[in-house]
């Protein structure tokens, strides 16, 4: 156990909040599945426990992985990555597969293993990773909207109107997360405002063909309306209905919460171990487990902040906003929607949700993080023991990238 965390680097709060929540996660977990387990199986949680255990054991070796990567290899990798996840992306728009009831095709089915995965969230790491490399390459030089309009927005583009058809909700966020990196990288607002407006004229365009021809992308605009709908008219829905359960829910929490595992709302609330765990954590931990969440969340975003202002490189501060903050904006968003704050997106609460691809993404993004603030304590070692860096062939070949 001493060999592992000596080999642990990076930020150590960092670490601990994602192992804090990845352990919290088993008592939510294991209670809300107690649904599944009457609904599609033989009425034991065991399986659902075991299963969310081994996404989590997987999710922390590739965390564990990742971060002992430099950085700045991931310069390098993004551009490799970007057009396997447009291929990926290709194949899920067309031989999808439909999990758990859900009207929208947005896994593939791996071969031979029988896993599915969802390549959405895989696509929008690797498309933001290959923004913060863009802004980092142009940083502090003068360029025009015709320079960026091929290498920076056809990229971002043409992910997103693949995810679209699929996944309103993913696509908004990724283009939301993809704007204000850009801003926070120093692209000129002028630009800004025009990609603005041509992402709105694209949406109306999608939804305006896709009420016209109902056929070729059958439910989804109906089902965001309905959802939008719902949510400012309180209208009788499916999402209404989760939204009423979910609030009930709520308010049986009260102060300390009903207890671990004796939520009633579990029972009736769809997909309670994912979307609307956050409901079943208030029902069970009361406002202490909701306010403590919160709070781990908002330490998160501290930490991400920090490690982002200690970084030496323009890479490096962009990579840590560019793949954490999506982390903190869809758990709050997640939460939003058990408060009826938000319309209902379908969004899990990372490292909390059960649910493979969202852990190992988490994850993922995490590790990319850690790896800068890594990256910063070798630097620091190295400086504080006298030595003299070398540069290695690799390290260059990726800054030259």
């Amino acid at each position: 156990m001493r060999n592992i965390f000596k080999n642990i680097q990076g930020d150590k709060a960092i670490w601990a909040i994602a192992g804090v929540l990845a352990v919290f996660s088993f008592l939510p977990v294991y209670s809300a599945s107690s649904n599944l387990a009457y609904l599609y199986g033989d009425g034991s949680t065991l399986p659902y426990l075991l299963k969310h255990f081994a996404h989590l054991l997987l999710g922390f070796a590739i965390l564990y992985g990742v971060h002992k990567i430099p950085y700045h290899y991931f310069r390098g990798l993004s551009i490799i990555a970007l057009p396997v996840v447009i291929v990926l992306l290709l194949v899920t728009l067309a031989q999808g597969t439909t999990i758990g009831g859900a009207n929208a095709s947005r896994w593939i089915r791996v071969p031979f293993v029988g896993v599915t995965f969802q390549t959405s969230t895989l696509a929008a790491v690797v498309l933001l990773v290959y923004v913060a490399r863009y802004l980092s390459k142009i940083k502090d030089k003068t360029v025009t909207f015709k320079e960026t309009l091929l290498p920076l927005w056809l990229p971002v583009f043409v992910v997103l109107a693949l995810i679209l058809p699929a996944n309103f909700s993913t696509t908004a966020i990724i283009f939301a997360m993809v704007t204000v990196l850009v801003f926070v990288g120093g692209y000129p607002l002028k630009y800004l405002g025009i990609v603005l407006g041509a992402g709105l004229l694209a949406l109306t365009m999608f939804i305006l063909s896709a009420k016209t021809f109902p056929g070729v992308f059958p439910n989804r605009v109906d089902t965001w309306m309905s959802r939008i709908d719902s949510f400012i008219d309180d209208e009788d829905t499916e999402a209404d209905y989760q939204i009423e359960k979910a609030k009930i829910a709520i308010a049986s929490g009260g102060v300390t919460g009903l207890g671990p595992g004796k939520s009633i709302q579990k029972n009736f609330l769809p997909q309670s171990s994912s979307d609307f765990i956050y409901a079943i954590i208030v029902e069970e931990f009361g406002l202490a487990g909701a306010l403590g969440l919160m709070f781990a969340y908002m330490f998160l975003l501290f930490r991400l902040v920090v490690v982002a202002h200690k970084s030496e490189s323009p890479f490096g501060k962009l990579l840590v906003i560019g793949v954490g903050l999506p982390i903190v904006f869809q758990a709050f968003i997640n939460m939003a929607v058990a408060v009826e704050l938000f319309p209902v997106t379908g969004q899990t609460l990372p490292l909390i949700s059960s649910g493979g691809t969202s852990i190992w993404m988490t994850c993922l993004a995490l590790g990319m993080v850690l790896s800068v603030s890594a990256k910063r304590e070798v630097v620091r070692n190295e400086a504080e023991d006298g030595e003299e860096v070398e540069d290695n062939p690799l390290d260059v070949l990726s800054e030259t990238i």
